[in-house]
């Protein structure tokens, strides 16, 4: 099955995010962090992850892209408590019971994302309309299957 994995192809998520994920971690599009803030009062490093940064589930830091990847049941099994812990820990579900439900939503939604072929990029941009976040998540086709460059300046359109 595929997922989604932090990818980080230079050192500018480090300086760009207040937490930057490490390189691989499993990841969702994280827009819930953002439900009830105005991204006018976040720092600016907050709203830069507010406008563009997938969440990553080990270290819960920001990466600008995640590339899909193939997992098992296993990761994705782990993914879903890592996230449930989060949301006890950090947003107020009252039990791991009541989060679980929650974080097997999220993360069903972020495999739903994987609709291309394992290795290919995603970034995300998000934001704030009269009806909550507005999200869209678009392709980055790397240039090679390693990545060892990326057209900075385009995208691939759906």
């Amino acid at each position: 099955m595929k997922f989604l994995r932090t990818v980080r192809l230079d050192l500018s998520d480090q300086n760009v995010f207040a937490r930057a994920a490490l390189p691989g971690e499993p990841a969702v599009t994280g827009s819930f962090a953002f439900a009830d803030l105005d991204p006018q009062t976040l720092s600016p490093k907050g709203r830069q992850a507010f406008r563009n940064a997938w969440l990553g589930l080990d270290s819960f830091g920001h990466a600008t892209l995640v590339e899909i990847a193939e997992v098992d049941e296993r990761e994705l099994d782990r993914a879903v408590e890592r996230l449930a812990v989060l949301f006890v820990s950090d947003y107020g579900a009252p039990d791991m019971p009541a989060a679980l439900p929650v974080a097997q939503d999220e993360v069903a939604y972020a495999a739903s994302l994987c609709t291309y072929e394992p290795g290919m990029l995603l970034a995300i941009e998000r934001e704030m309309t009269a009806e909550g976040i507005r999200e869209r998540v678009h392709p980055v086709a790397p240039a090679d299957p390693l990545h060892g460059g990326i057209r900075l300046w385009g995208q691939d359109d759906d």
